[in-house]
């Protein structure tokens, strides 16, 4: 059951609210027990060294001014036991005391120094998904332009037959309705290229929904058409003709079937003309899964390697970030599926991945 827009903010603010309390009462209940156990206990037994837990749990879903502040009351409520304290060795008391309040500005310091590299780093990730996406557009820049050529030169053409068929002394209406009807899907065909590539490219929210597996390959090979043709890649496509759906985000299962496409076509450039062959497949598996495959007859994948491919920053290719399979792995993982390699033999590599599914309704 997919909630509305409506109920899902509804649900998530909830959800933010109930855990805020939950972990300000522990807090709460931290911080006096333990001020409790130190004023209680003698001055030989450092309690307040303790009070590094509530900070710690402070820095988890504070912001800086309120870590500091409860930094600071951790540091009161140690100097008040001190004073409250009746039994024990003075001196020891005060070593302890010292100790603790050294303990919780050191805690301090570091909690703040880890959120600081949490947040830098999760701005990092936030722009790299978003550079990877314009690195895959770039990538395919020459084959969209081709794309869109295609039919913009049909236009032309139908536009100029059109003409010739008007401007004689007997107009010939028959072939011109034909030439503008070709002009008329010449020009649905150049908008639908471009409505791909804008949603390809714009920040747009996920909007997970029963796509049919083989349209959804069926556009992607349109998009690359010209690279592979570009690179001498023969193609070979293996379609289930169970006719599967996949519950997802088409625009995003799009963007890595394009990676996957494009980092095969890279895998094949040294090869010999004649030897480069793309296969690409869609299969239904037993327990509601349709699996995509992506395959090459490149230099295959290092078996001392495999299991690193998927991981932030590691890249094979000369001059690659090593963003694009870690962002596919975190798409495909995020729609309930799982992504992986595997060599090929004689020669190349297999990229599955797998996401859940269902066999089209009939109509």
């Amino acid at each position: 059951m997919i909630r509305s827009p409506n109920n899902q903010r509804l649900s998530l603010i909830s959800r933010r609210v109930g855990g805020a309390f939950a972990r300000s009462f522990f807090l709460i209940f931290a911080l006096g027990s333990i001020f409790a156990a130190d004023t209680l206990t003698n001055y030989e037994i450092a309690v307040a060294v303790l009070y590094v837990v509530p900070i710690l749990i402070a820095a988890e879903f504070l912001q800086t001014r309120g870590v500091l502040a409860i930094a600071a009351l951790c540091a009161g409520l140690t100097l008040a036991s001190f004073i409250l304290t009746e039994e024990g060795i003075y001196e020891a008391g005060t070593v302890n005391c010292a100790l603790s309040m050294c303990a919780i500005a050191a805690t301090t310091y570091l909690a703040l120094q880890r959120s600081s590299a949490l947040l830098a780093e999760h701005k990092a990730r936030i722009q790299l998904t978003r550079l990877s996406r314009v690195n895959t557009l770039g990538e395919i820049a020459t084959s969209i332009a081709h794309e869109v050529n295609q039919p913009l030169t049909g236009i032309v053409s139908s536009a100029g037959a059109c003409r010739n068929w008007l401007a004689g002394d007997h107009p010939n209406i028959d072939k011109a309705q034909q030439a503008l009807e070709r002009m008329i899907a010449d020009a649905n065909r150049a908008s639908g290229i471009v409505d791909r590539v804008r949603n390809l490219s714009r920040r747009a929210a996920a909007k997970a929904e029963w796509c049919d597996a083989d349209i959804l390959m069926s556009e992607v090979v349109a998009l690359c058409r010209s690279e592979l043709d570009r690179n001498g890649v023969v193609l070979t496509r293996e379609a289930d003709n169970g006719a599967a759906q996949v519950f997802a985000d088409a625009v995003q299962i799009q963007q890595v079937l394009i990676n996957l496409v494009l980092n095969a076509v890279e895998a094949m450039a040294a090869c010999a003309a004649g030897g480069r062959t793309l296969i690409i497949a869609v299969a239904r598996q037993p327990g509601d899964a349709v699996f995509f495959t992506v395959g090459d007859t490149g230099h295959g994948l290092d078996p001392q390697g495999i299991e690193q491919i998927f991981d932030p920053f590691y890249s094979t290719k000369t001059g690659g970030i090593g963003m694009g399979l870690a962002i596919s792995r975190s798409i495909v993982e995020s729609h309930g599926g799982r992504i992986w390699a595997e060599a090929r033999s004689p020669a190349g590599a297999n990229f599955h991945f797998s996401l859940p599914g269902r066999i089209k309704a009939a109509a």
